[in-house]
């Protein structure tokens, strides 16, 4: 049966600090997130809701249409008698002039930053004025307002919480107030404003998200997150008669731009059109859209709490294969670390997956050259699909499945599929496994299997010509690593540096991702001890990953034991997504080294470039001497 959702907003979504903490809520809501992409149509609220559902869900741009909203004809401009509003004034504490808030207390709804405006306005224009915010608040709410009111420099009465108002006595201050300020980071469309503009309120808003279309006016728009620029706004309508004027003319003729009877013209003509396709397309009696029928996508890889990059990456990437594919996660893992993952898909085991695989149109597994894949080796013999080679070089995990998990043969058979007998004979007499591992891909018995590949780096294009001839990469393809980067940098670099308790004059200067020879973190440290960073108190190095488990991850511990006195070194070991994040805003200089690459993409590189950090990395084993008295 054809269904139509309205979209209101997908500010959970978007913003999932703090609204989805909670990991029930979480999955109450990425639940209704699952059922609504099912839908045939979706009616938005506003063109800024209707964008976050193409860009954040993929939506059919054809079967997602905005509706616009309105508010109730009761919001007028009116004559509030004397008597009224001396009786308003006298239950509601005001007793000035006063600008108006109307709205919830959310942390996106901004009235910390209007209560700093208000408090930054010059004295003389604010001492004939009161701030009313006209909402229903707990009281721990209204005493953490009135604390950061008394903070900046405000006097009891300046700031007044009315707590909820009924809708007659909301309409009456609407045309009071003589100004009306809508500040939120974040609405779906932003309905008091509307009904101040309505009530003949000039009004001035954040030019975020959809309040630059239902305001309308761009000298009437300000940064939210600048309490000068709002301010600044607040002080121009307060101060001049003539720009006031001219906002109320002009609210009073952008509010008759919505009204009901437009946005249910607006959705019939969508149920309508929806019909007419979908016959069309049938030729017979209407069905369910295709919009609703989407592959379904086996997805084979690690994720968190698996401690690898891969399970990080794939908590990034699964919400934007989401938008079109339903998709179910193939793993042992009786459940995920909902903290890290940003959407909630069904779990499958392994056995179930095997039972079921023909149900799947698409199965697409994530190889690298850790533990966390060695159960994939023989599900892509049993069942084929498309294969992201995150690591050309799997000798490791070869040799893992050999040597640790007790898979017979499983290196020297790769070793023989991959690259022939005499590969299998220079194990035989290597002194060193190892030595032969750091030689050979050990990757032959995937590709070849494989459906299709997906690599990252042109490197490994090269290295699969390289090793196994030039037509080897007919059904390859090649896919930029794309990273997921905060809005607002500096407000990430702040708030990270907050996080991680480092003062404003500290120097960070951090290495990212699993320590080892490749990553030739001792040339870092020794770079470090031979600048004059070591002795400086303000600077720290830190290498944002785990350590390596054998002699290097031991040399290198013992390396910082025996660093200068007094100089701030350390390994994070492990952390988290968030964590990890953490650093990467919060670092002064990214130094990513690695040697003898193996086909690998750092994303970290690409973060600390993303974040606007310099990063030092080179491709090779060659090193300048003390590279960090440079910077």
């Amino acid at each position: 049966m054809p269904t139509a959702v309205t979209l209101y907003d997908l500010i959970p979504l978007i913003n999932p600090h703090p609204y989805l903490d909670n990991p029930v809520v979480r999955d109450w809501y990425m639940g209704k997130i699952a059922s609504m992409r099912k839908a045939s149509l979706w009616l938005a609220i506003s063109d800024s809701s209707r964008q976050e559902g193409l860009t954040h869900l993929g939506l059919d741009p054809a079967r997602c249409v905005n509706v616009s909203t309105a508010a109730g004809d009761h919001f007028r401009k009116l004559v509030v008698l004397p008597e009224r509003e001396q009786a308003l004034r006298a239950q509601y504490q005001l007793h000035k002039p006063f600008v108006m808030y109307a709205g919830g207390i959310d942390h996106r709804k901004n009235i910390d930053g209007l209560i700093r405006a208000f408090a930054l306005l010059p004295p003389a224009l604010r001492s004939g004025k009161q701030l009313a915010i006209v909402c229903s608040a707990r009281p721990e709410d209204r005493e953490g307002l009135l604390t950061l009111a008394r903070q900046q420099g405000l006097v009891d009465g300046d700031v007044v919480i009315t707590g909820f108002v009924p809708e007659q006595d909301l309409v009456d201050l609407y045309n009071l107030c003589v100004l009306f300020v809508f500040p939120s980071w974040h609405e779906g469309f932003g309905l008091p404003a509307l009904e101040a503009m309505m009530c003949g309120a000039p009004v001035i808003g954040a030019n975020t998200s959809s309040l630059p279309e239902v305001i309308g006016r761009d000298d009437a728009m300000f940064d939210p997150r600048d309490d000068k620029a709002i301010a600044a706004k607040m002080s121009q309508v307060l101060s001049d008669d003539a720009f006031r004027r001219t906002l109320v003319e002009h609210d009073a003729q952008q509010s008759k731009k919505f009204s009901w009877d437009e946005s249910a013209r607006r959705a019939l003509r969508a149920f309508e059109e929806m019909h007419e396709s979908t016959a069309a397309a049938t030729n017979r009696t209407p069905v369910a859209p295709t919009a609703a029928k989407r592959p379904r996508l086996a997805y084979v890889s690690p994720l968190p709490p698996e401690r690898s990059g891969i399970a990080t990456y794939s908590a990034e990437l699964l919400p934007e294969l989401a938008k079109f594919y339903d998709i179910e996660l193939i793993t042992a893992l009786k459940a995920v670390d909902e903290r890290e993952m940003s959407a909630t898909f069904p779990l499958r085991s392994v056995k179930w997956f095997r039972d079921n695989a023909s149900s799947f149109d698409r199965v697409l597994y994530h190889f690298g050259n850790s533990e966390f894949h060695q159960h994939m080796f023989s599900l892509l013999e049993e069942i084929p699909g498309t294969v992201v080679l995150h690591d050309f070089y799997l000798s490791g995990i070869q040799a893992y499945r050999e040597l640790v998990n007790g898979e017979a043969f499983a290196l020297t058979r790769a070793l023989y599929g991959s690259h022939g007998y005499c590969a299998v004979a220079e194990r035989a007499q290597a002194l060193d496994t190892a030595d032969v591992m750091f030689k050979y891909p050990c990757n032959f018995d995937v590709i070849r299997l494989a459906s299709g590949v997906i690599v990252y780096s042109p490197h490994s294009l090269e290295l699969a010509k390289q090793w196994f001839g030039s037509t080897s990469t007919d059904n390859w393809a090649l896919i930029s690593l794309l990273r997921v980067m905060p809005e607002s940098i500096d407000e990430a670099r702040i708030r990270a540096r907050k996080e991680l308790g480092l003062d404003a004059d500290e120097f960070l200067v951090c290495a990212f991702g699993l320590l080892g020879p490749t990553k030739l973190n001792h040339r870092l440290l020794d770079a470090w001890n031979q600048s004059s960073l070591a002795t400086d108190p303000r600077c720290r190095l830190v290498f944002v990953g785990e350590n390596e488990k054998g002699s290097y991850g031991v040399q290198l511990e013992q390396a910082i034991a025996n660093s200068r006195e007094g100089a701030e070194i350390s390994i994070s070991g492990w952390v988290d997504a968030e964590t990890f994040k953490r650093y990467l805003s919060a670092t002064d200089v990214a130094v990513q080294l690695r040697s003898l690459s193996r086909g690998e993409t750092s994303a970290a590189v690409l973060d600390a470039l993303g974040r606007g950090v310099a990063t030092w990395s080179t491709p090779t084993d060659r090193w300048p001497t003390c590279p960090l008295t440079r910077l």
